[in-house]
């Protein structure tokens, strides 16, 4: 694995050295939040910056703040997560992947460019490896937001496993980065397939740097039986125990809670879950208002047209109240000058810190 450097259009570029751990700021101190999102229409990063949670105004007027073509080997990136670590530093992990093919959309100027990257559906052979194929993910790293380092991961060039035979991977999809405070490490969970086979959840340690894999890659959770898909994992902490929150297509394409007091399991199911939200919806995450004891599930729903997001909140992770959408009327979700966001993470942020990020 080898370290790129690159320039993003928006933010100058440096190198950020590995200096001393320094003491994660406390809640107290938190005065905003930051939400990272991709968009089909470019399948690159976007960022928008809120102060109480409810409004949110993108950055860079909604176009992209690292473009997907200068970071990913299949020149996007898709299922942004990001993470603030306990030394303060904040860590991106996204999906390596372009889902349109020029094959499909050859005429429209947005997608016209994967003509030069690849001459068929999917990267790979879609009847071997599946639908949206793919090999990596792109991990990057930075201190203050504004420069970054960053690493591509390529499972298919690890070797075979018991679990899995990774030349033979079918996807790595929506990384997430959390703390194993077990093990004091960076750990990055991700769905994962052989082939065409079940998807299912994997993690693998990080070093500090976040360049390179600590061990190789081990099974996180499955369907019992492996009977049925799991995606898009999403873990947070709350007091002693973790909250998974994962989506199963064959239950509706809805998320699916389950709790356990490690990080890395075993996890069981909450049979009793509900959110509420009668559509089809992905991409779960799960987050804490500053100040007050609600949590808010944001997901993914791709059934709106245009694409939106919904959120539910809760006090005890037993009752899930919807809030509505983005701008939807009566709910207190607003957007000022962005759309069609997918597959979002959010984090808090330093009043200090929304200030700087809005001024660039």
């Amino acid at each position: 694995m080898k370290r790129l450097f690159f320039l993003l259009s928006l933010l100058s570029l440096a190198v950020c050295p590995v200096g001393a751990r320094k003491k994660a700021l406390k809640e107290s101190k938190m005065g905003g939040y930051l939400m990272v999102y991709h968009k089909d229409c470019d399948h690159s990063l976007h960022m928008a910056v809120s102060y109480d949670g409810y409004e949110w105004t993108s950055l860079n007027d909604d176009k992209p703040i690292i473009s997907g073509d200068t970071i990913a080997m299949q020149h996007g990136i898709r299922d942004p997560h990001i993470f603030r670590g306990p030394d303060g530093s904040f860590y991106l992990a996204m999906t390596d992947l372009h889902i349109f093919s020029q094959k499909k959309f050859a005429n429209d100027p947005r997608y016209s460019k994967l003509s030069e990257y690849r001459d068929g559906e999917w990267d790979r052979d879609g009847k071997k490896y599946g639908w949206g194929n793919n090999k990596g993910l792109v991990l990057m790293k930075s201190k203050d937001l504004v420069n970054w380092t960053r690493t591509n991961l390529d499972f298919s060039k690890l070797p075979a496993q018991p679990e899995v035979n990774w030349a033979e991977v079918g996807c790595v999809w929506a990384p997430e980065t959390v703390y194993d405070e077990e093990s004091k490490q960076l750990m990055v969970h991700f769905t994962m397939r052989e082939g065409v086979g079940m998807n299912r959840i994997f993690y693998v340690y990080m070093n500090d740097d976040f360049t390179e894999m600590v061990g190789s890659p081990k099974p996180l959770f499955e369907a019992p039986g492996r009977k049925y898909n799991v995606i898009d994992s999403d873990i947070l902490k709350v007091g002693d125990t973790y909250h998974l929150f994962f989506v199963s297509h064959e239950h509706g394409a809805r998320p699916v809670h389950a709790t356990s007091k490690a990080v890395t399991g075993p996890y069981v199911i909450d049979a009793l879950y509900n959110d509420g939200e009668p559509q089809g919806h992905e991409a779960p995450n799960c987050w804490k208002r500053i100040g007050q004891n609600k949590y808010v599930l944001m997901f993914d729903n791709y059934h709106r047209h245009p694409h939106n997001f919904g959120f539910v909140e809760t006090e005890d992770f037993r009752t899930f109240t919807p809030i509505g959408y983005f701008d939807a009327e009566g709910s207190p979700m607003k957007r000022n000058n962005f759309s069609e966001q997918k597959h979002g993470a959010v984090i808090w942020l330093t009043k200090a810190e929304v200030d700087r990020l809005l001024g660039k």
